[in-house]
């Protein structure tokens, strides 16, 4: 294309240009005055003492006013509720002579009909060329609808709260469901007992008992079913109920292990499927004392707290976790414990717990020597000591369970 002919197409392009640039002041000059009468927002100016000197049509309309009404009659505070008043007076009007300009602020203004409109507020301080303050320009925006968002999400909150709070208790009670409202006692001992869940909202998989089975025998065991919620709760109420079963059925401690391997093994190649860690014990009443017959499947062994305060766990290394494998894999112990002595039972939630959130895990060592510092002891007071250091800890993140036998020998 020659430079000629391109001239020549660029002419109507141009003159649309010039046409455009020179109708462009008028429709600004006229706009101008129509933007600040009918802006989406209202505005106002006073004077310094607070005398309204112009006003749009948007605020006057909002207010349910004519110009006459306000300008020269009225101060901008004469336009707001008690409330919001006063905090004009304290707050708003202070913060803008300090500050020159104060903006966000919620207020509530008073219409003609006497309901209050809700609004956020922006003032700025105008000066003159001496930069002596000349007078105040406010922006007012509607706030009904943020305020009503604001009531919905109040709203939402408080049945968030609710919904919450009724969780935590059906948490709660279906916890203490699965544990025994209290702990027996043996004669000739005393016995205390704890649980810590590591989170009000979920239900957790550690369970605790101590019954009768007759002939001066007694039937205890501590567990931890992998996981929580619904599913580990359902597994933890079949764990404790098989054991006591079991226990009445044949007390020898792997003969019941055994059984309750059975019953969890069976759904094994479900996705569901789970497992748990448990020791079971049968304690005999044998003179002053008593022998305790003790069976683990992969569980923590137990921690004996002798009369004379020496601490020491009681292996029962080699049983596997229950409900993993068609046969069943148990270890075995005797323990004798006399007058004085202490059997602790323990899930690894509190072994596992960390002293800071990314420290190390307290450990079995550290179990030890805190139960050997406090030893000889009884079960009350090596519980409320175990109570107090699970509240130091910043980081438990799985339930624990405590139980404590000690021989007391009357």
């Amino acid at each position: 294309m020659s430079e000629a002919r391109r001239h020549t197409d660029n002419v109507p392009a141009a003159r649309r240009r010039a046409a455009e640039e020179a109708t462009f002041p008028a429709l600004l000059e006229d706009d101008i005055d129509d933007l600040y009468d009918n802006a989406p927002c209202g505005f106002l100016s006073t004077l310094l003492d607070g005398t309204i000197a112009k006003v749009n049509a948007t605020l006057l309309d909002w207010l349910g006013l004519s110009r006459d009404d306000l300008v020269g009659r009225r101060h901008f505070v004469d336009l707001l509720t008690g409330g919001s008043r006063l905090y004009h007076e304290t707050h708003f009007a202070p913060l803008l002579r300090m500050q020159g300009k104060v903006g966000g602020i919620a207020l509530e203004l008073l219409t003609a009909d006497g309901t209050a409109l809700p609004v956020l507020v922006t003032s700025a301080v105008k000066t003159g060329g001496d930069g002596a303050p000349m007078l105040i320009r406010t922006m007012v925006f509607d706030a009904r609808e943020r305020r009503a968002y604001e009531r919905e999400l109040l709203g939402a909150r408080r049945r968030a709260d609710q919904d919450r709070e009724r969780l935590r208790l059906l948490v709660s009670g279906l916890q203490r469901s699965l544990l025994p409202a209290t702990l027996a006692v043996p004669p000739g001992m005393t016995t205390s007992a704890l649980y810590h869940m590591a989170s009000p909202d979920e239900v957790g998989g550690d369970f605790y008992d101590l019954f009768p089975l007759g002939a001066g025998r007694w039937g205890f065991f501590l567990g931890d079913v992998r996981g929580k919620g619904i599913g580990a709760a359902a597994v933890t109420a079949a764990a404790r109920y098989t054991l006591r079963a079991a226990a009445v059925y044949d007390p020898e401690p792997a003969a019941v292990l055994t059984n309750l391997n059975a019953v969890l093994y069976q759904d094994y190649r479900d996705q569901g499927h789970r497992h748990c860690t448990v020791i079971f014990g049968v304690l005999e009443r044998e003179g002053t004392g008593y022998t305790a017959s003790i069976a683990s499947g992969g569980h923590p062994p137990a921690l004996l707290v002798r009369a004379n305060g020496v601490t020491e766990y009681q292996s029962t290394e080699g049983g596997a976790l229950i409900g993993i494998l068609p046969t069943a894999r148990v270890a075995t112990r005797t323990v004798r414990l006399d007058p004085g002595d202490t059997l602790l039972l323990y899930s690894d939630g509190l072994t596992e717990a960390r002293n800071a959130p990314d420290g190390e895990r307290f450990g079995d060592e550290a179990l030890r020597a805190f139960a050997e510092s406090h030893g000889p002891t009884e079960a009350a007071a090596v519980v409320r000591a175990l109570t107090g250091l699970l509240a130091g800890f910043d980081d438990v993140d799985d339930d624990v369970a405590v139980m404590a036998l000690s021989v007391s020998g009357n």
